[in-house]
């Protein structure tokens, strides 16, 4: 198994959700969250004054999905994601050692 963590422009969420949708991806744990990249924050002005917004509002999505289904998740969060400018976000992919259903005591991937 393995948790995909996606951070993703918050316009684009429903995006990401409809194309996890289509490759059978039912379940998503989502947060809001703030960060930047390369693209450092940008500067803004209010009431007259120039000031720098460092931390950029981002929506983080975490999966967590059998080894087969990788590739297609993290396919369909990139394409659904993607405007082309700075900022559109990062994919990461780690290993699942175990997962738990609380509710049934189901274990691996069963209990996704």
């Amino acid at each position: 198994m393995k948790k995909i963590e996606a951070i993703v422009k918050p316009f684009k969420l429903e995006d990401v959700k409809e194309a996890l949708g289509e490759v059978g991806i039912e379940g998503m744990t989502v947060s809001e969250v703030k960060g930047f990249g390369r693209q450092k924050g940008h500067t803004e002005i209010y009431r007259g004054s120039e000031y720098t917004v460092d931390f950029l509002p981002k929506i983080k999505v975490e999966i967590v999905v059998a080894d087969a289904q990788v590739e297609a998740a993290t396919g369909a969060i990139g394409k659904a994601a993607k405007t082309g400018k700075i900022g559109d976000g990062k994919i990461f992919v780690s290993p699942v050692e175990e997962a738990i259903r609380i509710r049934t005591d189901e274990r691996g991937e069963e209990a996704v």
